[in-house]
C-alpha cells in the first residue's frame, strides 16, 4: 500500500500587517506592533511563504497540517486575509489548522480564529459547527487530533496551556484510538518541552504524562521557529515530537529559514513506518530537500 503523505508547516505570521486602528494599539498590542515594525516585518516575507507553499503543493501531499500563528496581533483586519490564505493552500477537507498564541493574542479577539477558520478546524463529528478541543479528523490511516494551547497572555509572555478539561478529553480520545489500527498524530502549537519561561507550555508535565500512558505515533508543533526533534516516553516506546521553522521567515540570528516537513506514513505488518523529509528555502529563494530520516 502506498504511503500516506502528511505535510506540516507552521507560524506563517502572514505579512503584511494591516494598519491597526489607534484604539487597537493598547496594552500588549502596543509592544507587539513596535516589535513588528522594528524587527518582525523584516523577517517574515510573503514571497518566502508563497514560494514555500508552492513547493509543498507540488509534492502533492495527501493532507496538510498547519500548527498555528497565522496572524500577528489578532487585529480584526487580519482574519479575513488569513481565511483567504488558507483557501489558497487547500480546501478544508485537505487542510487542518490549529490556533497559536498570536491567533489569540488578546482577549477581545480570541474567538475570531474559530469563526474565520471554522471548517478548517472542525472535527469529523462536528455538529452545528461547534469547535471544542480536542478535535478529531480521520484522513486515510491517520487520526489527526487537534488541541489548542493558545490563550491570551500578559505583555511579554507567550506561554500556552491546555487546561484540565481539554487534557481529560484528550486522554479519552487517545485511549479510544489506541484500540484501533490508526496512526495518531497530535497537533499542538507549543512545544512539549521548553527552556523559556515566557514561551513554555505551562502544563507540559501533565501532557507528557498523558502521552506516556496512552501513547501517540507522532506529535507536531510550531511556536519556536526552529527545526526540532524530541523523543518522549510512550507506553510502547519513544514518540517523536517534531517542530518546524516559521513558514515565512528568512534566516536570521539563530533562527533558520522557512521550511516544512513531509511525513510518509504506512503500515508494515504489525508496525507503523514513518519517514520525515525536510524541505527548506535557501538564500536564492529555492526550496531544497535538506534532510530525510526514518523516524519509526
Amino acid at each position: 500500500m502506498a504511503a500516506f503523505t502528511l505535510a506540516h508547516l507552521s507560524d506563517p505570521h502572514l505579512p503584511p500587517l494591516p494598519a491597526p486602528r489607534p484604539a487597537e494599539l493598547l496594552g500588549k498590542r502596543a509592544l507587539g506592533y513596535l516589535n513588528w515594525t522594528r524587527n518582525r516585518q523584516n523577517v517574515h516575507r510573503r514571497d518566502v511563504l508563497d514560494t514555500l507553499v508552492s513547493d509543498m503543493r507540488a509534492q502533492v501531499p495527501d493532507h496538510i497540517a498547519i500548527t498555528g500563528d497565522l496572524v500577528n496581533l489578532a487585529l480584526e483586519a487580519e482574519f479575513a486575509p488569513s481565511r483567504a490564505w488558507l483557501e489558497s493552500v487547500g480546501t478544508s477537507e485537505d487542510v487542518t489548522v490549529i490556533p497559536g498564541n498570536h491567533d489569540t493574542y488578546v482577549g477581545a479577539t480570541q474567538h475570531r480564529f474559530a469563526e474565520s477558520w471554522r471548517d478548517y478546524l472542525a472535527g469529523d463529528d462536528a455538529r452545528d459547527g461547534n469547535i471544542a478541543f480536542p478535535l478529531l479528523r480521520r484522513r486515510g490511516p491517520l487520526a489527526l487530533i487537534s488541541v489548542s494551547s493558545a490563550v491570551p497572555t500578559p505583555p511579554l509572555m507567550a506561554t500556552g496551556r491546555l487546561g484540565p478539561a481539554q487534557r481529560d478529553a484528550l486522554g479519552r480520545v487517545l485511549a479510544r484510538l489506541a484500540a484501533e489500527q490508526v496512526f495518531r498524530v497530535l497537533l499542538i502549537h507549543h512545544p512539549l518541552r521548553s527552556d523559556s519561561r515566557v514561551k513554555r507550555l505551562t502544563d507540559s508535565s501533565e501532557l507528557l504524562a498523558l502521552l506516556k500512558l496512552h501513547g501517540a505515533e507522532l506529535v507536531l508543533h510550531g511556536h519556536d521557529h526552529t527545526h526540532s526533534t524530541l523523543w518522549i516516553d510512550g507506553p510502547k516506546g519513544s514518540i517523536p515530537v517534531i517542530g518546524v521553522p516559521s513558514a515565512s521567515a528568512i534566516a536570521h540570528g539563530r533562527y533558520p529559514a522557512a521550511a516544512y516537513n513531509l511525513f510518509a506514513i504506512n503500515r508494515d505488518g504489525a508496525a507503523w513506518r514513518c519517514a520525515q523529509t525536510v524541505r527548506s528555502i535557501d538564500e536564492r529563494r529555492r526550496v531544497l530537500q535538506v534532510r530525510h530520516v526514518q523516524l519509526i
